[in-house]
């Protein structure tokens, strides 16, 4: 072992090697959650894609297809004509189909600390891609047929889903990390450290001069 090592080991000094273990140390319980946490979101993720996947996208047998709708919300509209109930499963439908990515988007990104509002706008965007994704390849999948309202209540689904509960969920999941970081010990030289920082900043001891005694 080299000596200026143990010299600054004994007189309360730190090494370089140090904070490095103690950082990894106090940030590897937390680490290992977040990688957790990304690789049950991502496993969720591919899960409910390849649902929706089998429930968009597989043909249908069906004499016949209503024409392709690209007025925004014209198929609500005609729904709603054919009774409320048709109507509110049609919008119930349209909402829960991608509502799950609000959530499991920004799970499988792992971030905590993060914009709520910059999370927000890359979650509604990726969920509007997906299901324009999906209203693209229905083209040529026989039995369906693209409907812009489809794609107007899978965006609302998963901004609605994200605004619920990801903020909410983010805000304990930070509480709990702050509860569960260890607070670092003091070392030997941080209490001589500070008794000498404190002596300086009061001054110097005032010294009282010697009075001779007269004779």
């Amino acid at each position: 072992m080299p000596v200026s090592w143990r010299r600054s080991r004994a007189d309360g000094g730190t090494d370089s090697a140090g904070p490095r273990v103690l950082g990894y140390v106090r940030q590897g319980p937390g680490g290992t959650a977040v990688i957790r946490f990304r690789t049950a979101g991502l496993v969720l993720l591919l899960l409910h894609l390849a649902l929706v996947g089998w429930l968009t996208l597989r043909p249908l047998d069906v004499p016949w297809v209503h024409a392709a709708n690209l007025t925004p919300f014209a198929g609500i509209k005609a729904d709603l004509a054919l009774g409320l109930v048709a109507g509110a499963r049609r919008i119930a439908e349209g909402l829960l189909l991608l509502a799950p990515l609000g959530v499991l988007l920004p799970m499988a990104g792992g971030r905590i600390a993060v914009s709520g509002w910059a999370s927000m706008a890359r979650t509604v965007t990726a969920g509007a891609l997906i299901s324009l994704g999906i209203e693209l390849l229905q083209t040529g999948v026989p039995g369906r047929v693209v409907d812009v309202d489809s794609l107007l209540l899978n965006t609302a689904g998963v901004a609605l889903a994200h605004l619920l509960l990801v903020p909410a969920g983010r805000a304990r999941l930070r509480r709990r990390r702050r509860s569960r970081t260890p607070r670092r010990a003091p070392r030997p030289g941080d209490e001589t450290g500070a008794l000498h920082r404190d002596e300086t900043s009061q001054g110097a001891t005032p010294t009282i001069p010697r009075v001779g005694i007269a004779p």
